[in-house]
Formats: C-alpha cells, structure tokens, sequence
C-alpha cells in the first residue's frame, strides 16, 4: 500500500491509497482540486471512501464524478450524502482498488460515522474520519460520550502496529492539550517533539501507530491513573466510571486553549 496525503483547506487530509493494480482509493475529498492535480501526475482513483457526512469530507465528490463516473462510492447510511453508490454498514466487508477493507461503526462525530480497515503486510490501516485523531478525538456533534466512548474502544483493540490516518493535521494542538492531562507521560513528550519536528519541516505528523496512540492520546486513556487523576481534579471528586472520565476530557478539551 503506498499512501499519499493530498492537502485540503486548512488542515484537512485526503488520503489516497494506492495498491497493486495501480489503481486507488481516495478517502474524504472535501475538495476535488487535490485530487484533480494528482491524477494529473499520475493517481488512478477507481473508488472513494467516506467516513461521514460533513462538507469537508465529502464536498468534492460531485466533481471527482464528473470526471470519472464510474467511480465506486462507498459511504454510511446517511440521506445527508447523496453521492454513494455503495451504503456500508458495521461488520462488511468488501475489496476496492485491490484491498480488502472492513468497515467499523464509530458513531459519536455524527451519528453515522463509520471508520475503514485495511489488513496489509507489516499491520493494518485505519482510515478513521474525525473519530480518532493523534493525541485527540472528534468532538460530539451528534453522539453521546458513551457511543464516543464506545467506539474509540473499539478502535483501541485493533492490532498495536495499525497506522492512524485520520482527516485532520491536528496533533500539535492535541498535544498541548495531552500535556496538561499527563505532563509526566515520557511517551507524550517525545511523540510531541517528533511532531514539532514534523510539522517545522512542513511534513505530515501523521500515520501515527496505535501503539504510539495507546501509550500518549488522553481518550484512550481514560482507565489510567494519572488521567483519572486529572480528571478528578476536575470534577472534585473521583469520576463514576470510564466514560464519565471521557466525558469531563471531551468538555475540557472543547473549553481549551493553548
């Protein structure tokens, strides 16, 4: 699998994987130009994978279609994407541009946010939308803290070495963040040194492994002691359970500033 990220908007990622027929699979293109540009080096998309129905996930489609009607779109069940040809649900299964894929419910972002995996040669690839970011997780737009919770948990037990690529470059910012719920968390700290570095020399921070996101991302978490700590800390007493310590970081993090 060769991965491309094609830059959109401010921050966001299209990622395009390319297999061994040559031919590739273009994830979230909130805009076409990117993708427009590198056909015109070389890219052969022949399928588009969408995680949600947000405009900045799916907003070129239309345009990508126009130039190639005969692109498979595969997408949740969602009216708000108008564009599929291909409704998936949690569990399928399906081969696109030479891989196998499986899709994975993740709700909590949106209601019908799915998540892609890719089982290749030297670990998986997870095409996680807004649900999983470096260091950081979407915020609920329109799921609880339990889905939330629920569905990073579910991502958290796929296989250590899978790589995260996710649809925004949002780790520094994460970072900070992670840096006050763990300021002790040596892990953290290189992972956030790795990333200046990264994003100094104008290179993406990301695939990042679930390795590194077990060992550094807070809403992973949440069953450590010194993140239950911080948390407690916060709410003036211990939390109830797991998903309350979730919860308290989803609202701390949506009042942060660095």
């Amino acid at each position: 699998m060769q991965l491309q990220a094609l830059n959109a908007f401010s921050d966001n990622y299209i990622w395009c994987a390319t297999g061994t027929d040559g031919t590739a699979l273009v994830v979230d293109p909130g805009e076409a130009a990117p993708v427009l540009a590198a056909a015109d080096a070389g890219l052969r998309p022949s399928a588009i994978l969408l995680t949600h129905h947000h405009h900045d996930h799916i907003g070129g489609v239309e345009e990508l279609l126009q130039r190639w009607p005969q692109l498979r779109v595969f997408a949740p069940d969602d009216a708000r994407i108008g564009t599929a040809t291909d409704v998936v649900a949690d569990g399928a299964r399906f081969r696109a541009a030479g891989f196998e894929l499986e899709v994975i419910a993740v709700p909590g972002h949106t209601s019908t946010h799915v998540a892609y995996f890719c089982a290749v040669p030297g670990g998986g690839a997870l095409f996680s939308g807004d649900t999983l970011f470096s260091l950081g997780c979407g915020r609920l737009f329109e799921g609880s803290p339990l889905q939330m919770h629920q569905s990073l948990s579910r991502l958290a037990v796929l296989p250590a070495s899978t790589r995260l690529y996710c649809g925004h470059e949002y780790t520094l910012s994460n970072a900070a963040f992670a840096r006050v719920v763990e300021p002790e968390n040596a892990a953290l700290a290189r992972r956030t040194q790795e990333a200046k570095h990264m994003r100094d020399n104008a290179l993406p921070t990301l695939p990042s492994t679930l390795e590194s996101e077990l060992a550094c991302n807070p809403f992973l978490r949440c069953g450590q002691p010194a993140v239950q700590t911080a948390v407690a800390g916060r709410l003036g007493r211990q939390p109830a359970d797991e998903v309350e310590v979730f919860a308290e970081l989803r609202r701390w993090k949506d009042g942060f500033s660095e």
